[in-house]
């Protein structure tokens, strides 16, 4: 037990103000457990204010605490669909309760419309070139039908001017012959004509059905996409509109969600619609503690918004990789996340809320407690200094397990003992020097 020979009124303090200061003191010491003020008496008259804590009864939890992020264990998201331009004309307002069946997201259809337009149109005339050419390719048949004939005829014709040779002069008969192979030539003529104009049409044919099955294949895109234009809400629920990745923000800051006129690409996650009837928190562990912790802990959950009510949740995932975050000059940052899923819900409780998290990795209940830094070695063994009347004496204890806070005692102090959180000389020394 320190000495202080110094007056019984502290320097700069009145006696009313001492006296005042020591009533204040019993008070607190009475009504509180930690952090109270005990009067440390030495072997003269002046007092000295000790910081003191009461040995208490309680739960040993030893923690990983993190933030998180609430988020729905089961939701539908919306992505854009595969259209051309998709931009963004009508977007429903996030936190908004909507309807199956309601338009969450829709893009303008202008150009697409004006595209399944042209497209329309040029069916059609594609249909009128294809009965042009065949009333083309129906007057080429009707003229080789002719010419057919007429050759078939002219053929005819010689052989039989040549069948009268026997009874003409041996010349007119020559000549006959002459004129036979001529028609039949010409015959050929006209069959190879006749082929030719068939072999042409059927390319020309196949042409114009090709150019007009490409068109109804537009056609048919360009209505596939007015159908995609509007992206209608699956289920009842509460619209979430996510953030544009492709929109820079302020440096260092999450980009800003989809808003109304911006442009989206292929499957870009525009929206969701959580069920909130199962929640989860989303983490980010340090690379620290990751090695600390199992599938299957259980977690304390506190949401910002929420304060009054302390979620249970189980850490049911932690990523085998880590995420590494670039947080620019070349710094970065290793973290992995993982998630809890809430065992219980509010009805309060909204995606994107923030939470304080307490990943519970060893508990004790009834374990007898005093802060860390009320402990300290003496003679090699963990000791405190603990309130006898008005003075602190120095008593061995028997420490277990320690958190950050507070230290498991296992022998030594019993539920109610007044200990001081600094060595009692030490505080002495500190007011004799003021």
């Amino acid at each position: 037990m320190s000495k202080d020979v110094k007056p019984k009124v502290r320097l700069g303090q009145s006696a009313a103000g001492n006296r005042r200061r020591m009533l204040l003191s019993t008070i607190l010491l009475g009504g509180l457990a930690a952090g109270g003020y005990a009067a440390y008496r030495t072997t003269g008259q002046t007092k000295v204010e000790v910081p003191v804590a009461r040995v208490r009864k309680g739960e040993f939890v030893i923690s990983v605490k993190t933030r998180g992020e609430v988020r729905s264990s089961r939701s539908v998201v919306l992505s854009a669909p595969q259209i051309p331009e998709a931009r963004i004309v009508m977007l429903a307002v996030s936190g908004k309760p909507i309807r199956k069946g309601e338009t969450v997201v829709e893009f303008d259809a202008a150009s697409q419309e004006q595209y399944y337009i042209e497209r329309t149109t040029s069916v059609r005339t594609v249909d009128k070139e294809i009965v042009q050419l065949q009333a083309s390719h129906k007057i080429t048949n009707e003229m080789d039908a002719m010419n057919q004939m007429t050759a078939s005829y002219n053929v005819d014709r010689a052989k039989l001017e040549a069948s009268k040779a026997q009874i003409l002069s041996e010349i007119e008969g020559k000549k006959n012959a002459l004129d036979v192979v001529t028609a039949e030539g010409d015959l050929d003529q006209v069959h190879t004509t006749i082929k030719a104009h068939k072999t042409t049409q059927e390319a020309d044919v196949e042409r114009v059905q090709n150019k007009k099955d490409k068109t109804i294949r537009d056609v048919e895109r360009a209505k596939g996409y007015l159908s995609r234009m509007k992206i209608i809400a699956p289920m009842d629920g509460i619209v979430n509109v996510l953030p544009n990745t492709r929109t820079n923000g302020a440096f260092g800051s999450t980009p800003p969600p989809f808003k109304e006129g911006d442009r989206a690409w292929t499957g870009a996650a525009i929206a969701e619609i959580p069920d909130l009837s199962q929640m989860r928190v989303e983490l980010k562990l340090d690379e620290v503690d990751r090695g600390k912790l199992q599938l299957g802990q259980m977690l304390r959950v506190r949401v910002d918004a929420i304060p009054e009510i302390e979620f249970n949740a189980e850490l049911d995932w932690i990523s085998p990789i880590a995420a590494i975050l670039y947080k620019g000059m070349g710094m970065t940052e290793k973290t992995f996340p993982a998630r809890a899923t809430l065992s219980k819900v509010d009805p309060r409780l909204r995606p994107g809320m923030s939470a304080s998290t307490e990943i519970i990795i060893e508990s004790e209940k009834d374990a007898l407690l005093i802060p860390v830094r009320a402990s300290f070695m003496n003679k090699g063994k963990p000791s405190v200094w603990i309130q006898r009347g008005e003075s602190f004496v120095a008593v061995p204890i028997e420490a277990g397990k320690r958190n950050d806070s507070d230290l498991v005692v296992l022998k030594g102090l019993k539920a109610g003992d007044v200990i001081a959180m600094e060595d009692p000389a030490e505080v002495a020394k500190r007011a004799k020097k003021l």
